[in-house]
């Protein structure tokens, strides 16, 4: 996906944080690249290191659009999931997918339908990559 992303102050010993943009929202996550390339316009990779549980941090979503936004320390993504055959989870955000781990299994019937993750902001990194 290719986003809008500016590092923001840091603190020694930390990872840094990046305020992300994208057509869907914004959010404040990890930055896996060169510090010195936080600031600008980069093709990333999501990777979430929570898995989802579902009725915990997992819940069906309305309305049925993909969106991305900050609460507090939490990060909340809305999309289209969809359940892989190995038994992982895809988030289909707008024109971008997340991949999940599932911790716990999701109900037949919401594979395949709207739902709201929600993630510590520090369990989300954003990698850059180049085509």
């Amino acid at each position: 996906m290719f986003v809008r992303t500016e590092g923001l102050p840091q603190t020694p010993q930390q990872h840094m944080k990046v305020g992300v943009h994208t057509p869907i929202g914004s959010a404040v996550v990890l930055w896996g690249g060169d510090p010195r390339e936080a600031d600008g316009q980069h093709l990333v990779e999501w990777t979430v290191d929570e898995d989802i549980h579902w009725g915990q941090n997992t819940h069906p979503a309305s309305p049925s659009q993909p969106e991305l936004r900050q609460e507090g320390d939490q990060v909340i993504m809305r999309g289209l999931l969809h359940v892989t055959e190995d038994g992982a989870a895809c988030l289909q955000m707008g024109h971008w997918s997340v991949l999940f781990d599932l911790a716990s299994p999701i109900r037949v019937n919401m594979d395949d339908s709207w739902v709201q993750i929600s993630a510590r902001s520090d369990s989300i990194t954003l990698y850059p990559y180049q085509v």
